[in-house]
């Protein structure tokens, strides 16, 4: 392929010319123009869209690449109820298995992209029996993947950062060498002291001139007071717009006025939210967080892995199971859930350059579907996928000499 081409005949899934027919010029990387009939110069390449629906690349808001199990052998989930008997369970099986996280998440990176995400966040454990291997395989795969694939990574203390001692300095060390988001998780279930915990990850944070993402899945009332002094926090640090909280349990279990006082403070200060939406959890309200100005994108969470056999790399997959636990049904409505994979967590996380526009970088996927919504229902096999302006993957193939190095 060339540095300069086009993409003929496709259908923008929304816009002005939802209904017929454009092409697309790619130069160097970037979209060069949009629109219906473009020239077509002399030795220029053309692909032909055959009337495909166009859509922008996915996002990946939060997956944890380094944990999974994706290719292997099936494994036998017998874990107890606990958050800390899977936290356990986990740092046993990699030690004793020697699962190696830079082969396991080069291997789940290529079948996102093989999907059609072509940004992605990834959670990665810092942890004080493994120190930064599971960092240093992520890293290379990142790396390996780098003219493709754009992967922030978030250092992230699946034990909390009180519990094991030398786990700050592990943190540390972390952002150091190229995480590009401090972690967190529940303060007060898993750290025991939701004061110390949040000032020891606003001080790294600060420190090292990272945002924070922090997993909370403190349930009501008490997750209520976590995040309210994590709000606290982001005010007086000056930290608006650089915080994201995952999970947000408890927003989908308070009664609506102290829901409503936390979603106003959230929109105030910036503070985006991820959910996952989880069928058998609370999760924050989408319409009243859009009511009030609040972001909320979407993720996996993990795949494949030994806390859960489900997830999958396929972002419309996700946007329709958003859709599902929203009550989702209208085509408007479900062009917000796939909103949540793509503009609205591609703003969240900090990818610049984005969309279906002159100047975005050419990030595309193609796919035969009559609309946006009956895209994110039958989810069918992507006939092209563009990352950075190369075609990454062909009728749900990838095409190996570009992704390898």
């Amino acid at each position: 392929m060339t540095n300069t081409w086009l993409i003929t005949n496709v259908r923008p899934h929304a816009g002005p010319r939802a209904d017929g027919c454009v092409d697309v010029s790619i130069a160097a990387g970037r979209i060069a123009a949009i629109g219906p009939n473009l020239p077509r110069e002399p030795g220029v390449t053309v692909e032909d869209g055959a009337g495909a629906l166009l859509l922008p690349g996915f996002v990946e808001g939060h997956t944890h690449l380094d944990k999974t199990l994706w290719g292997m052998d099936w494994y036998r989930n017998e874990v107890g109820p606990k958050l800390t008997d899977r936290i356990e369970n986990e740092r046993r099986y990699r030690a004793e298995s020697g699962h190696d996280a830079g082969a396991q998440s080069l291997a789940l990176a290529r079948a996102f992209l093989q999907a059609g995400t072509t940004r992605l966040r990834t959670h990665v454990d810092i942890d004080t029996d493994a120190g930064l291997r599971y960092l240093d395989g992520v890293l290379a795969t990142r790396d390996a993947l780098r003219d493709v694939l754009d992967m922030q990574i978030v250092a992230f203390p699946q034990s909390g950062v009180l519990r094991r001692p030398g786990t700050d300095a592990l943190l540390a060390r972390a952002l150091q060498a190229g995480a590009d988001v401090l972690g967190a998780l529940d303060p007060a279930l898993i750290d025991g002291d939701p004061v110390a915990s949040l000032n020891l990850s606003f001080e790294l944070a600060q420190r090292y001139d990272k945002p924070i993402d922090i997993h909370l899945h403190e349930p009501g009332e008490l997750g209520a007071f976590t995040l309210g002094l994590l709000l606290d926090r982001v005010e007086a640090l000056g930290m608006q717009g650089r915080v994201v909280v995952s999970h947000a349990f408890c927003l989908g279990a308070l009664p609506e006025p102290a829901r409503d006082a936390l979603l106003e403070r959230l929109a105030d200060l910036r503070v985006a939210l991820l959910t996952t939406a989880p069928s058998s959890t609370p999760v924050p309200p989408l319409k009243a967080c859009l009511q009030r100005g609040v972001t909320l994108f979407g993720g996996n969470d993990g795949i494949r892995d030994t806390w859960t056999p489900y997830g999958s790399p396929d972002m419309l997959e996700r946007a329709m199971l958003i859709a599902m636990r929203y009550g989702l049904r209208r085509d408007d409505d479900l062009a917000l859930a796939f909103d949540c994979v793509s503009s609205v967590a591609a703003h969240a996380c900090g990818f610049s350059e984005y969309g279906l526009h002159q100047g975005a970088r050419a990030d595309l996927v193609l796919v035969a579907a009559d609309t946006l919504a009956h895209a994110l229902v039958a989810r069918p096999p992507r006939k092209l996928v563009v990352a950075h302006g190369r075609i990454v993957a062909r009728d749900g193939v990838c095409v190996e000499d570009l992704i390898e190095h």
